[in-house]
């Protein structure tokens, strides 16, 4: 697969392999009047060489299954990837991924096909989200010319709309978190941080943070995924 997809690197194909072409109805698929309790969510994480969309890329991916508010521990991703440009000093300190951890990793479109599979038709779930997003389609949208279908909320952006549009909430939690970072998040939220900036790590902190903000969703009127997704969009 691999030098398949060397051949076609850096022009969309027209042609599109089958775990890709699964996606391209996807939104026609969902039923945006289902519960929160009956979808299935996948949160999820990468970790970057640095944040610069043109020059920085992927080096590992994790990600956790989710049954409404129920966290699916059997059901996990956690892959490597090859980096496609330099490692940083700065992002290495960060992460501890160096050279050596990643000489076995894998092509970054392999892991990508891989993820897509795990993902299926599931909401994505993410902290700032949109950073994340860029990264897994920049390489979909070279190859292939698309990107994921799925729709995808953001764990931030839900804690803000709860803040400001519900006081259990605050009271609940005795006031909101000033630092909107994941960790700081975790703290206040009472969530076993793990191992910090570890891809897979973050992604099961920010499952267990949709675990507690969900609760108070019905509270507020948001019961269905059209409604969730509404305010908590990227």
């Amino acid at each position: 697969m691999t030098s398949f997809f060397k051949k076609i690197l850096g022009q969309p194909s027209a042609e599109l392999p089958g775990w890709l072409k699964s996606q391209q109805d996807l939104k026609k698929r969902f039923d945006p009047k289902s519960g929160i309790s009956e979808t299935d969510f996948v949160a999820f994480d990468t970790e970057l060489t640095g944040l610069d969309f043109k020059q920085d890329s992927i080096i590992s991916i994790g990600a956790v299954k989710l049954h409404g508010q129920t966290i699916l521990p059997a059901k996990t991703f956690y892959r490597l990837v090859k980096p496609e440009c330099e490692l940083k000093h700065k992002s290495v300190v960060v992460h501890e991924l160096t050279h050596t951890d990643l000489e076995c990793a894998e092509d970054l479109l392999d892991v990508i096909a891989d993820f897509v599979k795990f993902i299926g038709g599931a909401v994505l779930i993410g902290h700032f989200v949109h950073i994340d997003l860029n990264f897994v389609n920049k390489p979909l949208q070279k190859a292939f010319g698309v990107s994921l279908k799925n729709p995808a909320l953001d764990t931030s952006t839900l804690h803000d709309w709860l803040y400001d549009n519900d006081s259990r909430f605050a009271r609940h939690y005795k006031g909101m978190t000033m630092k909107s970072d994941l960790f700081s998040m975790a703290k206040k939220y009472g969530v076993d941080g793990g191992k910090a900036h570890n891809a897979f790590s973050d992604a099961y902190i920010t499952a267990q943070l949709f675990q507690r903000f969900a609760p108070f969703l019905p509270g507020c009127g948001i019961k269905t995924l059209k409604e969730l997704l509404k305010i908590a969009r990227p």
